[in-house]
């Protein structure tokens, strides 16, 4: 069974979001998710996310912010 683990980054300061997101994913089971909530599209995260093999959905939310899935690549 999956789980998901929420980093809600909406109120840091970068780049703290991207480092808690990054220091994450680093420990992240197979099969688990990292939900990663902010105001802004993490651009420098998903050149990450592209080189390191994982993959993520980008869900624009009413009031303005993303709510950004992530998992490993199969």
């Amino acid at each position: 069974m999956s789980a998901a683990r929420v980093i809600d980054g909406r109120e840091l300061q970068p780049p703290e979001p991207l480092e808690l997101a990054l220091t994450a994913l680093d420990v992240l089971p197979d099969g688990d998710e990292l939900i990663l909530l902010l105001y802004c599209q993490p651009h420098p995260l998903y050149q990450a996310l592209r080189r390191n093999g994982f993959l993520w959905e980008e869900i624009a939310q009413p009031d303005g912010s993303f709510e950004i899935h992530i998992r490993k690549a199969a």
